[in-house]
């Protein structure tokens, strides 16, 4: 299919090419002459088109450098090379590269990484932030510069923003593992900032008080979010009495360090145990058994932010943009009813 160009929408909006070219770059030196009503005709030709210029063409106009700063929290979480991937699958295709840098959790790495970003010569920055307030007061001076900027998880600044939705999920999650008949779920919430997993954390006690179940602090435990951490999290958890008959980790990467702890104890997951998961990445479906799951689908994340980047490079004056992503339940085997040991702990 052949890309829209500029004169595709000025047929569209029925304006010049000329016209276009100065409402996309913003060009202060003829704005002036451009009504509110043509500029808004041309955006909205623009959006219903798709139009993205060609990268390499405006990089020699602007003296960009056909790169996006991508930064992450945890490269070792998989749910976040997902992230990646999508990002670069999308930006690659309209010729820019991915810069890719990680805070492994620690502030102090995340307010240098976010100086160096700003610092650099980059095109725009996609940015999940795990600490909001300290790295507000780097990233509020590149959005006032209108540097383009998109965050993933919150809406914490004025940028563009790919978000997910657990809320409806994460209520069926809960209600499966209720459904087969589990009362005491654990919950291992490992995290490495506490902005982090929020969303997740209220789910779980949301559903625990509409069951008229209680909310039992014992059964939740807070811990890093490494494997070790979530190993030694489901090994505290599982040798309470009475034991939990169902975990629910944070993350799938986690939930591999419940199951090894599960195997420690000699505990059959479903027959002893159920184990479920949020993010569904790929590794899910062939761990041993495959794992119960909410789907946040990382690609589609990095991909929706892929493509704000480039429409908001084609086009600067565009209004922020909030896209939400949907998750849902993948209901594999590591998920069963309560058996009657399960029962009698």
């Amino acid at each position: 299919m052949k890309r829209p160009t500029q004169a595709d929408v000025a047929r569209l909006a029925g304006v010049s090419r000329a016209t276009v070219s100065y409402v996309i770059n913003e060009n202060g030196g003829n704005r002036q002459t451009i009504s509110e009503e043509t500029r808004q005709r041309v955006l909205q030709a623009v959006m219903e088109l798709g139009y993205q210029p060609d990268a390499r063409a405006r990089s020699l106009r602007s003296g960009g450098v056909n790169t996006v700063g991508l930064l992450v929290p945890d490269l070792r979480n998989p749910h976040y090379w997902e992230v990646v991937q999508g990002a670069e699958d999308e930006l690659q295709k309209h010729g820019y590269d991915l810069l890719i840098s990680s805070t492994s959790l620690d502030p102090n790495r995340e307010r240098q990484i976010l100086q160096a970003l700003s610092q650099r010569r980059i095109d725009a920055l996609i940015v999940t932030l795990s600490f909001l307030e300290q790295s507000r007061a780097l990233l509020e001076p590149l959005v006032a510069r209108n540097s383009p900027v998109v965050t993933l998880g919150k809406i914490a600044f004025d940028t563009d923003a790919v978000m997910t939705s657990f809320r409806n999920a994460g209520r069926q999650v809960m209600h499966h593992l209720l459904d087969l008949g589990h009362q005491r779920i654990g919950f291992i919430f490992g995290v490495g900032s506490p902005d982090l997993g929020t969303n997740r954390m209220a789910v779980y006690r949301e559903a625990l008080i509409q069951a008229d179940l209680p909310v039992d602090e014992a059964l939740i435990a807070r811990c890093g979010p490494r494997l070790e951490d979530g190993y030694q999290a489901a090994l505290r958890l599982l040798q309470q009495t009475p034991r939990p008959t169902a975990l629910l980790t944070i993350n799938d990467w986690l939930a591999v360090g419940a199951l090894r702890a599960a195997s420690r104890l000699n505990l059959q997951v479903p027959r002893d145990l159920s184990i479920a998961s949020f993010d569904d990445t790929e590794m899910a479906a062939y761990l041993n058994p495959p794992l119960t799951s909410v789907r946040s689908s990382g690609e589609e994340i990095g991909r929706q932010a892929g493509r704000l980047v480039l429409e908001r490079l084609a086009t600067p004056a565009l209004p922020l943009r909030h896209v939400q992503i949907e998750a849902n339940l993948v209901v594999r085997e590591s998920t069963g009813k309560v058996g009657v040991e399960s029962r009698r702990q």
